[in-house]
């Protein structure tokens, strides 16, 4: 198997922690491609951001979709993962509905916990784009700046984990996720010292690639996730035209 690794942001060192975490949990005979957004954000954290690495997001994958088995959009809020299912054949795996499935596996609610406000409004409109609302105990962020997106895992830790114990016993959550990609790896290091299951998002993504693969699903033909019918476009990267127009 060969599974894409996509960063929809531009920092290398995001993608470089997704990785190594990904990596701890892979099958053998998994091999991990990943790949830093080309332009956009440093980091996404509001509507208009997701809006921005989507489209690169739906860029990157008409580049490489042919030379993997599946691809997992590696920001937590999902941003251009419907989309990418209906353009692309491949599955496409979005990395907060599966550590919000595999929360749903652990427990009968979750606490979403994160290390910025900003990124609470769009969390929970990603949230209730999968459904699971009802399954969602609460959003908790940690308010107040940091020094840098590459290592805000390690400057907020002792306030993330003091956060999720506060969300477990405030919102009587049954397991908790750490979320936004540059939190990736942190699950591991932490879960001793927070009182219900911790869930790692591309950890969880990279074994839900694994699975769907494994059971050999197609994309279908019906449904609302058919592919379009082809269009003319104008001004769109080549690859991406290609696979609008079905000239690809």
């Amino acid at each position: 198997m060969r599974i894409l690794l996509l960063n929809p942001n531009t920092t290398p060192a995001i993608t470089d922690r997704l990785y190594q975490a990904a990596v701890e949990v892979i099958a053998p005979g998994t091999e991990l491609v990943p790949l830093t957004a080309p332009r956009g954000v440093p980091y996404i954290a509001t509507r208009a951001e997701a809006q921005i690495g989507g489209a690169v997001a739906l860029e990157m994958l008409a580049e490489e979709h042919r030379n993997v088995d599946a691809a997992i959009i590696a920001a937590f809020g999902d941003p251009g993962l419907l989309a990418a299912r209906e353009i692309f054949d491949i599955p496409v795996i979005g990395m907060a509905e599966a550590a919000m499935l595999a929360a749903c596996m652990l427990g009968r609610s979750f606490a979403i916990v994160t290390f910025a406000s900003a990124l609470g409004p769009w969390y929970r409109e990603c949230v209730e784009m999968h459904g699971l609302s009802g399954r969602c105990a609460g959003i908790r962020m940690l308010d107040g700046a940091f020094r840098s997106i590459s290592d805000v895992q390690e400057e907020k830790e002792v306030l993330l984990v003091e956060l999720a114990n506060r969300a477990v016993a405030e919102l009587e959550a049954d397991v908790v996720i750490l979320a936004g990609a540059p939190l990736a790896g942190l699950a591991r290091k932490v879960k001793s010292r927070i009182s219900v299951p911790v869930i790692d998002q591309v950890q969880a993504a990279v074994k839900f690639a694994e699975s769907i693969l494994a059971l050999g699903t197609n994309k279908g033909i019906a449904g609302t996730f058919r592919r379009p019918a082809a269009k003319s476009t104008i001004g769109l990267p080549i690859a991406l035209q290609r696979r609008i127009e079905h000239t690809d």
